[in-house]
């Protein structure tokens, strides 16, 4: 019966994995809790007395005025104005500036240190997401596809010389090694460098930003007492890009690698793997498929 059908999906896959899904959630909200919880306190109570001594030094400041000040800043941080420095500092919307934005909305990160705060701007990047969202998720997938088409040839892979799977199972490893460096380990350097981090805070921005999280605590191009080259902001967009692009086919060849590697190893130690399986296990039925 239909009904039994969608009772019997409901309760021997979607009820096991909503529940594996929620206890996730709940483990992840306890570790967060007992590493962040203490840190956020002192840092309250760090800032409380900080205003306190403010007080005690500009005695011809009150609680009050001090509070309207302290809400000035926080409505010009939220409409993305830096209070560090002063009215020199560089814009938020120049053409850098926006071509980052613009990537971040498309990406879905949304680092949330910068929006727009006119009514046009906001009508306007409503419609710019609805369009160009749905157009990265295309040109990330075509990307990838194409990525993985020259870097990967499935058909009969278990029928080629060994030497030749040893070659394609290196060239996919180094492939691999060259976009981590290139991706994960040149670039948070480089951010480290110019935006005066440290390298695990460079990685950890990169992580967040190709990961779509984007929580903005780390955004490049911020700092308004350093000086950045006109297209910093648009180099990092185009990164972002790439490494989208190349997470893509790392899902995808993560796995083909390991396949290969325990292929090679059974080839090694002289196990017949003629049509990729063991002697005692069923011969394949049909050829694995190259895209996801």
């Amino acid at each position: 019966m239909p009904r039994a059908g969608v009772c019997s999906c409901w309760g021997g896959q979607v009820l096991p994995l909503l529940l594996a899904y929620i206890c996730y959630l709940l483990l992840g909200a306890t570790i967060f809790q007992r590493l962040e919880k203490q840190a956020e306190a002192q840092s309250r109570d760090q800032f409380q007395l900080e205003k306190l001594r403010f007080l005690e030094n500009y005695t011809c400041l009150d609680q009050q005025a001090l509070e309207q000040f302290v809400q000035v800043i926080l409505e010009a941080w939220v409409k993305g104005v830096n209070p560090k420095g002063n009215s020199t500092n560089p814009s938020n919307w120049d053409f850098g500036s926006s071509f980052f934005f613009a990537g971040t909305v498309v990406t879905t990160i949304g680092y949330g240190n910068l929006a727009p705060s006119t009514e046009a701007g906001q009508v306007f990047c409503v419609f710019y997401a609805l369009m160009g969202i749905p157009l990265n998720v295309v040109f990330l997938n075509h990307l990838g596809t194409g990525l993985r088409a020259h870097l990967t040839t499935l058909d009969r892979w278990e029928d080629h010389p060994r030497h030749s799977q040893l070659l394609q199972v290196l060239g996919l490893a180094l492939f691999l090694t060259l976009g981590t460096l290139v991706i994960l380990i040149f670039p948070p350097m480089f951010f480290s460098h110019v935006e005066g981090w440290s390298f695990r805070e460079g990685f950890y921005f990169a992580f967040i930003t190709l990961s779509t999280i984007g929580f903005g605590d780390y955004v490049v191009g911020t700092d308004p007492s350093k000086h950045y080259i006109a297209v910093y902001r648009s180099l990092a967009a185009i990164w972002i890009l790439l490494g989208l692009a190349w997470l893509a086919v790392v899902l995808s060849l993560g796995s083909l690698l390991l396949h290969r590697c325990s292929r090679l190893w059974q080839l090694i130690r002289g196990l017949d793997v003629k049509d990729g399986a063991a002697p005692d296990s069923e011969p394949r039925s049909q050829k694995i498929p190259i895209s996801a």
